[in-house]
């Protein structure tokens, strides 16, 4: 290995690591909710508000700050996220009510937000052109470990210890992170390029675009109606003990894991065509939850599923955006791609929500049901998409 793929590698270890403690604070309180509520003495769904306003800050802070911060260096803004990352995560960790932690979440979400805008460019410039799908997978490793261990380990962390403690936790991987980007990432990185608010104007009127960022928002959405709760849910509903709920949840990031990898596969052909079994394969299982979640070995199986299909949908998602935004505002492509990931973060944010209405009024067993409706909505969506797909395709073999 050469002094300079060293050099980037390590510099790709750091950014992994960025966005590790980044992906543990996003989900982290799906496993905390029972002991926030507990300790703040506020509901349930009161304390599911950390899930939901973390995701509309993404939501909002990604697209805007991204365009605020385009002349900026890179290393300094990467550093720069990763100190608002550790004041929000600190915030949380000495919060005394739901307020304090709310902020809290909403300033830990603006540099996630900016950080998922900029981290794959920041990736792919670190290595040549042959490497940058290579480099662009490891930094996003980041994320998938921290699905699979940092939620869990982060939850058993604040069983043992109180919630508080996961967060200091979190603190400490942050500060590991800017370290780790202050000496190992160049200072020799390209600026950011500024999108025109034309561009921007005409990707967000685009009929076609607003379509597939409105199936981001259904299909993986509709999953957090029953993800956010899912901890509760476990506990009241299926009998399971919280210390066990930290295992499941480790299982459950395994099936993310397998099912990142089946969706990258099956998309990369025809992503719509795998997109719409994909979403009415998660809709029946969903719907099957209902009936299975009382009983803790059918439980299990459904949840692993649902875990599997839950993100076996981002690859052909983001695929397909590129894809359309290419052929209709090709100047506006890597904006496409960021609104997208805002529509996901969108759809956390209303499933989250709906979860809560649907649990306070008519209890936590029917966030399944209606979670399996909104992924529906996504399939019909997906149908609507290919028909125009294809209406394309018959208008190309006419005019030529």
């Amino acid at each position: 290995m050469t002094i300079e793929n060293k050099r980037s590698t390590l510099a790709l270890l750091a950014l992994a690591i960025s966005a590790f403690s980044i992906g543990t604070t996003e989900f982290i309180s799906v496993g905390l909710l029972p002991l926030i509520a507990e300790d703040l003495h506020i509901s349930v769904t009161t304390a599911g508000l950390t899930v939901t306003l973390y995701a509309l800050g993404v939501t909002f802070g990604a697209p805007v700050l991204t365009t605020l911060t385009s002349n900026v260096s890179r290393k300094t803004l990467l550093l720069w996220i990763m100190v608002v990352f550790i004041a929000g995560n600190m915030l949380a960790a000495i919060a005394s009510g739901i307020t304090v932690l709310l902020i809290a979440r909403v300033i830990s979400a603006l540099s996630h937000g900016i950080f998922m805008s900029i981290g794959s460019t920041i990736a792919a410039d670190l290595v040549p052109e042959h490497r940058r799908a290579s480099a662009i997978s490891i930094m996003f490793s980041g994320l998938t470990i921290a699905t699979v261990t940092g939620v869990p380990l982060g939850t058993f962390i604040g069983q043992q210890m109180g919630w508080r403690a996961a967060f200091v936790a979190i603190v400490a991987v942050g500060v590991v992170a800017f370290i780790a980007n202050m000496t190992l990432v160049s200072s020799n990185l390209r600026k950011g390029t500024k999108v025109r608010l034309g561009d921007q104007i005409k990707l967000v009127t685009n009929f076609r675009l607003l379509l597939v960022f409105a199936i981001t928002a259904l299909g993986y959405g509709g999953t957090f109606v029953v993800f956010t709760y899912l901890s509760p849910l476990l506990h009241d509903i299926t009998g399971f003990h919280e210390k066990t709920i930290a295992i499941i949840l480790l299982v459950y990031g395994v099936a993310i894991a397998i099912g990142n990898m089946i969706g990258g596969k099956a998309a990369n052909r025809k992503p719509l065509k795998a997109l719409f079994y994909m979403f009415a394969i998660q809709a029946v299982i969903l719907f099957l939850l209902t009936f299975t979640a009382p009983f803790k070995i059918a439980g299990l199986i459904t949840v692993f599923f649902m875990g599997m299909f839950a993100f076996m949908n981002v690859p052909g998602l983001q695929v397909y955006v590129v894809m359309l935004a290419e052929r209709l505002a090709p100047e506006a492509k890597d904006v496409a791609s960021a609104v997208n990931i805002a529509a996901f973060n969108a759809g956390i944010a209303i499933g989250a929500y709906l979860g809560g209405v649907v649990t306070d009024s008519i209890g936590i067993i029917h966030t399944t049901w209606i979670g399996a409706l909104m992924v529906l909505g996504a399939v019909f969506l997906t149908a609507w998409a290919r028909a125009l797909e294809k209406r394309d395709q018959r208008t190309v073999i006419t005019t030529s």
